[in-house]
């Protein structure tokens, strides 16, 4: 049985892993596939198939377990969650979420968004969003609250690259460089800047909930326990926040 897995020889186009020694590894780190998985389903739609984010799971381990290089300050277990992580969020990009009308009432929300700040020049209201799309506060947060459940909405999905393409066109594991690459670390570090600058727009309220729910990664219904808000309500404050943080990542990347 393995012990030290940071003894194993990083694999390359003349040396792999021992077979049984790769075999012990998977075995061993399975559970991590599991345990990531099941945090990652409680914050989905219901309609995701558990199994299908195991599967995925499955192959990101094996993937890092066969690339991973013990000469980096990283352990294994760190490196197979970024990639386990990364095979599911690969998965789920891959499915067609969302329906013609439901693109569409994205759409508009989105250009309400910016007609109201930017005539007002300030953050927009709800309401003033309601008013812009000429319906009512609560048919816009029914419209909200139908866009999150019938989808999964990530921030990921709202950056683009510097030809104005989805990111999503391209897997998590194609889009992973060396740390060592300079333009990529001045990307991701020009990209932080611009991601923390759309977040600090938004409202106290949609900043603590984005925070909550993507760095320390609570579900809805937690978020809406610590802010005494029912879960469709933060449901509602997540997707307006993520909207008006995809028009500012536009801009952006339009200069």
């Amino acid at each position: 049985m393995i012990t030290d897995y940071t003894k194993i020889p990083a694999p390359d186009d003349n040396k792999k892993i021992d077979p049984k020694a790769r075999e012990e590894l998977i075995v061993k780190h399975a559970p991590l596939v599991k345990r990531i998985a099941a945090k990652m389903a409680a914050r989905l739609p219901s309609s995701v198939i558990f199994d299908e984010l195991i599967s995925a799971g499955c192959l990101g381990l094996i993937d890092a377990i066969d690339k991973f290089d013990p000469e980096r300050d990283v352990s294994l277990e760190t490196y197979a969650e970024f990639r386990i992580r990364g095979a599911i969020l690969d998965e789920l990009r891959s499915l067609d979420w969302y329906s013609r009308s439901m693109r569409k009432k994205i759409r508009d929300i989105e250009k309400a968004v910016a007609a109201v700040e930017a005539r007002e020049g300030r953050l927009s209201d709800d309401w003033e969003i309601a008013k812009e799309l000429g319906i009512d506060l609560e048919t816009y947060y029914k419209q909200l609250s139908n866009i999150h459940g019938a989808a999964l909405l990530s921030m990921d999905d709202y950056i683009k690259n510097k030809d104005n393409q989805s990111s999503v066109q391209k897997t998590f594991q194609e889009k992973l460089k060396s740390k060592d690459d300079p333009s990529r670390l001045m990307f991701r570090k020009e990209l932080k800047n611009e991601v923390a600058g759309a977040i600090r727009t938004l409202s106290e309220k949609e900043q603590l909930v984005i925070s909550l729910y993507y760095h320390d990664e609570l579900t809805l219904h937690e978020i809406g326990s610590i802010l005494k808000l029912t879960e469709s309500r933060i449901c509602q404050i997540h997707t307006s926040a993520l909207i008006k943080l995809k028009n500012k990542l536009r801009l952006y990347y339009q200069e």
